[in-house]
């Protein structure tokens, strides 16, 4: 694509401050850059390494080392934010701030605000005085929900707005409207207007669950060597998450639970998690590519997201209806070696941790979408299947995964300037159509797929399981034990 060709999709006024410059970080500038108007000499990055600082150096962007702390941010973000004359904009890619303290200071001072994650400060991942429930992604996004309720309106903020949470979410609208025109329900598209009419059309699909079923098979150069974590993302981030708890949607369907799984007592309740790691938890899924396979049930906000959004109730506000939905993710083949080695040493991080870059990597894909299942036709997935060889024509400084993060990221910041005083909204919330008229480009191909398969598919095979004949799409058949 030529330069000439990139459509300008809107002007940032104001200054532009990115919080984080690992991988997500490197590979959303240049879509900045393509996309949208601003001036290059009030954009500011700040990380606390300074590796890839040549890439800013070069475009004139000015760079702050610097860690951002609960005891530095006001002071130190401030300033940064409120520079010159415009509304700013905040893109907070990094790990170990508050996207709630963050988002409470940017709305405060009128300036736009996108993350790809609720992250908290340091030292709430790992905190062995914290029990379970609290160290949960519902109890992590109910802070923010408790700010949106508290404080409604206002500028705009996008919440957990990257590949996943986030695009899979508009990947859910589209492939459930798909499915209502190929069930020849009576419906109008693009689709209902609000939640409840959203909701009230997944329950008349029939559909009982979702997985966020992906398959990530990008290959390296070389084999792996031991005592290194290896990833196509955030090695951190991936850590972090599959450390906390296993953590899913509840649907209405569910008739078992696990011996070990734990409802929450606060919030809408749409939740719940196990006690055990999210990262050792497997779970059996369905991806075009490679048909069945395992996932991990990695906890992320979508999860329940997705499953509140979803959710319907009658009129005295009794529970009717609500999808199950989790995770349920094959890592590249590195990621999965690093993290059984991980989990065979109790828990313990590897000393060295690397982001695999495009140049590492021979090939593979991302195949990331979203499984619909439990309806008339089974099950649809519905998703992108972007190469790594393709993603290296669309983008510099990132691999097939990185790509599909960054281009939510782009989408959400076009979002918000079209929308400027929306308060704060989570990717299920915006409008699907516009967020994939400006990511699609950066998708490879978007396709939807059916299949016949089910989690009971050659089983109980020649040892006994506890299985449920009567119904295959019972988390019951789904979980790996």
């Amino acid at each position: 694509m030529a330069a000439k060709d990139w459509p300008i999709h809107g002007e940032i006024t104001g200054p532009i401050v990115m919080i984080g410059f690992g991988s997500i970080g490197r590979g959303t500038l240049p879509l900045i850059e393509r996309h949208l108007k601003f001036d290059k000499a009030r954009m500011v990055v700040i990380d606390p390494v300074d590796t890839d600082r040549k890439l800013l150096d070069e475009r004139g962007i000015r760079y702050v080392q610097a860690h951002v702390t609960k005891d530095n941010y006001k002071d130190l973000l401030k300033p940064l934010l409120t520079e010159g004359k415009g509304q700013g904009f905040c893109v907070n890619l990094s790990v170990d701030t508050s996207s709630l303290d963050l988002i409470k200071l940017c709305r405060k001072l009128g300036v736009l605000y996108v993350d790809t994650v609720v992250e908290p400060w340091l030292g709430f991942y790992f905190d062995d005085k914290a029990d379970n429930a609290s160290r949960t992604n519902y109890a992590l996004r109910e802070t923010v929900r408790q700010e949106k309720a508290k404080n409604p309106g206002g500028t705009t903020a996008v919440s957990t707005c990257g590949a996943n949470p986030g695009m899979v979410s508009w990947f859910v609208k589209r492939g459930l409207v798909n499915l209502a025109n190929d069930l020849k329900l009576d419906f109008e598209e693009p689709g209902p207007d609000d939640r409840e009419g959203w909701a009230r059309l997944m329950k008349k699909c029939g559909v009982k669950g979702i997985h966020i079923a992906e398959r990530d098979t990008q290959r390296t150069k070389k084999p792996k060597p031991m005592n290194v974590f290896w990833n196509t993302w955030s090695v951190e981030g991936f850590i972090a998450e599959g450390l906390q708890p296993a953590e899913l949607g509840w649907g209405t369907h569910e008739n078992w639970m696990p011996k070990n799984a734990r409802k929450q007592k606060k919030g809408h309740k749409a939740a719940i998690y196990l006690e055990q790691p999210g990262g050792n938890t497997r779970v059996r899924s369905w991806c075009p590519t490679p048909g069945p396979q395992y996932g991990l049930l990695v906890t992320h906000n979508e999860a329940i997201s997705i499953a509140d959004y979803f959710t319907v109730r009658d009129k005295k506000g009794k529970l009717s209806y609500r999808p199950t939905c989790h995770y349920a993710y094959h890592p590249c083949n590195d990621a999965v070696l690093s993290l059984n080695e991980m989990f065979g040493a109790a828990g313990k991080a590897q000393p060295v941790q690397h982001v695999l870059d495009e140049t590492e990597l021979v090939d593979g894909i991302d195949e990331l979408g979203v499984l619909l299942y439990g309806h008339e036709k089974n099950a649809y997935w519905y998703g992108s299947q972007l190469s790594l060889e393709e993603a290296r024509t669309l983008a510099p400084y990132q691999n097939a995964t990185g790509l599909q993060v960054t281009s939510a990221v782009l989408a959400g910041m076009v979002w918000a300037l079209e929308n400027p005083e929306a308060g704060i909204v989570e990717a299920d919330e915006v409008d699907y159509r516009r967020c994939l008229e400006v990511q699609m480009p950066y998708l490879g191909p978007v396709k939807g797929y059916y299949t016949d398969w089910t989690p009971l598919d050659g089983r109980p095979g020649l040892f006994p399981e506890d299985i449920d004949e009567s119904d295959p799409w019972q988390f019951r058949n789904i979980l790996v034990r």
